[in-house]
């Protein structure tokens, strides 16, 4: 890490702020923008640049992360031409953000006209994560390029890489299956211990360290029974994920049954609901919303 003497950070949203600030407490030289600069300020506070553009964060950088809402937003950064001429050659840019595994390739087709590599790296762990710097890192992409930013990866989180370009994108994409299904799971099952009248939060404690134990379950199962779905992880977000995931599985040729039922459920939560901005656990309120679960 230390032939590195500079990070840029792209996006200081309700992710990319701690894990900035994580960065910059690793003792790394940090400069950060984000489109809505307000988001961005507060990281001063924590000996970071605050850029007034996303040129200006990225002269002179060794790495580039960026971690915005979606592919196209990556895009339309990359496209910025005072951005470009700004890149400095044989850079690493580090995409953070969840995107389709093909617009990761596209990214890297992109940038290698720059002489830019590239890496794709989602997160998974959500805000808490962000701010323990927890995460997990699902990276794809050249393995020595992996091995050049591991170091610096490794302050936000646990990175691992997973294989070629795109494949960062993929485990981002089986993991926001998992997450979503089970999340579903745990909806029915608070919902039944509840009616029931069992203890919630007992039967979390009794499960701890059982085969059904998972963050989700103490989490969000806590959550769901105290009513607090104030966003980590936005529903809107997740429905994204879950379109991309079913995407990417019609060209493979698979049929994922359970993630295309959840999926649904997610929808109808965001565009039927008003739940767009409702944390994911939130799919416990699709559940209420049914008739026969009504009070």
């Amino acid at each position: 890490m230390s032939e590195i003497s500079k990070v840029a950070f792209l996006g200081t949203g309700l992710m990319g702020f701690p894990m900035a600030r994580n960065l910059s407490a690793n003792g790394i030289t940090l400069s950060a923008w984000n489109r809505s600069a307000e988001k961005a300020i507060g990281l001063s506070g924590f000996g970071v640049h605050v850029a007034t553009s996303a040129a200006e964060a990225v002269k002179n950088a060794d790495i580039i992360i960026s971690m915005v809402s979606d592919g196209p937003t990556v895009a339309l950064i990359l496209d910025d031409a005072a951005l470009q001429k700004a890149l400095k050659p044989d850079a690493v840019w580090v995409d953070m953000s969840s995107t389709k595994p093909e617009e990761a390739r596209a990214q890297a087709a992109h940038l290698r006209a720059f002489n830019i590599r590239h890496l794709d790296a989602p997160v998974s762990g959500g805000t808490k994560g962000a701010e323990a710097g927890s995460l997990a890192i699902m990276v794809g992409g050249a393995a020595e390029d992996f091995s050049q930013v591991q170091d610096v990866l490794a302050g936000m989180g646990r990175p691992t890489h997973v294989g070629p370009s795109g494949a960062g994108q993929l485990a981002k994409l089986a993991n926001q299956a998992i997450v979503a299904v089970t999340i579903g799971a745990v909806a029915e099952a608070m919902l039944l211990l509840e009616r029931g009248g069992a203890d919630p939060a007992a039967v979390r404690a009794a499960l701890q360290g059982g085969f059904a134990d998972s963050v989700i379950l103490q989490q969000h199962g806590e959550r769901m029974t105290t009513g607090n779905f104030v966003p980590g992880g936005p529903a809107k977000f997740h429905l994204k994920d879950l379109n991309n995931g079913l995407n990417e599985a019609a060209q493979l040729g698979v049929t994922l049954p359970v993630t295309q039922h959840i999926r649904d459920r997610f929808e109808h939560l965001v565009e039927h609901m008003g739940g767009a901005d409702t944390d994911h656990s939130g799919l416990y309120l699709e559940l209420l919303e049914h008739g026969q679960n009504k009070p």
